[in-house]
């Protein structure tokens, strides 16, 4: 089992930043391939970012290309999503999974955490 603690959610205007983390106390976190997903109200849980286990490999939403930046430090044992231009729309609970698989699709992810939520004012 692989407890994810996300942390860096709150409210910001239109236009702003914000930094997620996710963190995990399990050593084997480097096996692992991250992703961020989001989910507002009343809709699917979409994809946003993901990072394979080195680093090595990643993608992004077509939503989000270009402001935002997954990343991860395996010393650390953390994974971020820097958010920048943030819109109202990006508004969302915003949840970390780690995975045995690269994947974009939130049906084949294994574990997850429990969510910040992140909210953008026009």
């Amino acid at each position: 089992q692989v407890q994810l603690v996300e942390s860096g959610g709150g409210l910001v205007q239109a236009g702003g930043s914000l930094r997620l983390s996710c963190a995990t106390s399990r050593r084997t976190f480097s096996r692992y391939h991250m992703g961020w997903f989001r989910q507002a109200p009343g809709k699917e849980r979409e994809f946003v970012a993901a990072i394979n286990w080195s680093g090595g490999s990643i993608t992004y939403a077509d939503s989000v290309k270009g402001r935002f930046t997954i990343s991860r430090d395996n010393a650390k044992n953390t994974v971020h999503l820097q958010m920048n231009s943030l819109k109202p729309e990006d508004t969302a609970v915003y949840y970390c999974a780690a995975n045995y698989r690269f994947t974009t699709n939130y049906a084949d992810c294994d574990y997850w955490g429990q969510g910040t939520q992140v909210t953008v004012s026009s």
